[in-house]
């Protein structure tokens, strides 16, 4: 009989991140904090097992190489299934923005499929599934906050953080991420690595919002001078932590009231804006799908 469900994809922001050096395969070594917000994808998928596999997409936007493609094939194969699945994608997060839409979406298929095929897989297949579609998949696969270190794929879990009012804004900028890196390479070092480890360690332990860094934002902001007018007129607006996310584009900003938050939210009256909330790992697992 075929099944059907509506998934929800979450969005995350990067609270913290610091870029260490550059390993020998090619990536870099990072330390970050992860932290899953309430701006979300929905996606529908009708399942109905079948002679010979088919994948279909459909929905608001028309993405090539579409990674939830790819991570249902990956997923039928681990489970040595075939089916015919549908998706209808409403994208709701923006692309390129750093919030992570396309990895969740993926991750949001890995965490579905097997339900809907009655045919659960172990924790640590899901995470090598995942991680072979991309460094940030995994961490969608558990939600709440989470310490990310190694390419991005090495996660540990950090106590919830209590739920601020958070402004995101997004605008019509296309930052590319290889470029990012390779202008941040130059300005990294040995010395420069400790010291940043010892600023990410300290941050863990306090168990705090802030104080919160970005490598990416000088020489992304030096590439678009505008990103670096929001961070600042968040915090003019009383935002306690404005940061960018990821390597760009989208900047968020943390309140600690609404009244705050939403006067923020008119200055940017060209742009998208997005109020949004923590989810942590509890409220992640519970809101990921449903009927």
């Amino acid at each position: 009989m075929p099944v059907g469900a509506r998934v929800s994809a979450f969005a995350k922001l990067n609270l913290d991140l610091r870029v260490l050096y550059q390993r020998p395969d090619g990536y870099h070594e990072l330390r970050s904090i992860f932290q899953t917000i309430s701006l979300a994808d929905e996606i529908g998928i009708h399942f109905a097992r079948s002679r010979r596999t088919a994948i279909r997409m459909s929905g608001n936007i028309d993405i090539p190489d579409n990674l939830m493609v790819r991570a249902a094939r990956l997923c039928l194969e681990e489970m040595r299934v075939a089916a015919s699945v549908d998706f209808a994608l409403h994208k709701r997060i923006p692309m390129g923005g750093g919030l992570g839409g396309g990895s969740s979406d993926a991750a949001a298929v890995l965490r579905a499929l097997p339900k809907l095929a009655g045919q659960p897989l172990p924790v640590e297949r899901m995470m090598h599934l995942a991680a072979l579609l991309g460094s940030d998949v995994p961490f969608f696969l558990l939600g709440g906050t989470a310490a990310v270190m190694g390419r991005g794929d090495e996660l540990y879990p950090v106590p919830d953080l209590r739920s601020p009012h958070v402004l995101v804004v997004s605008p019509d900028i296309h930052v590319s991420t290889p470029e990012a890196y390779r202008l941040l390479s130059p300005r990294l070092s040995p010395e420069l690595a400790k010291i940043k480890l010892a600023g990410f360690q300290a941050r863990l332990w306090t168990h705090d919002i802030g104080p919160a860094i970005n490598d990416f934002e000088p020489v992304v902001f030096q590439q678009h001078p505008r990103l670096k007018k929001i961070r600042n007129q968040l915090r003019r607006a009383g935002a306690t932590t404005a940061l960018m996310t990821g390597s760009g584009s989208s900047i968020f900003g943390i309140f600690e009231s609404k009244r705050e938050m939403d006067a923020a939210r008119a200055l940017f009256p060209d742009d998208r804006v997005f109020a949004v909330r923590f989810v942590t790992r509890k409220g992640y697992q519970a809101a990921g799908m449903g009927g």
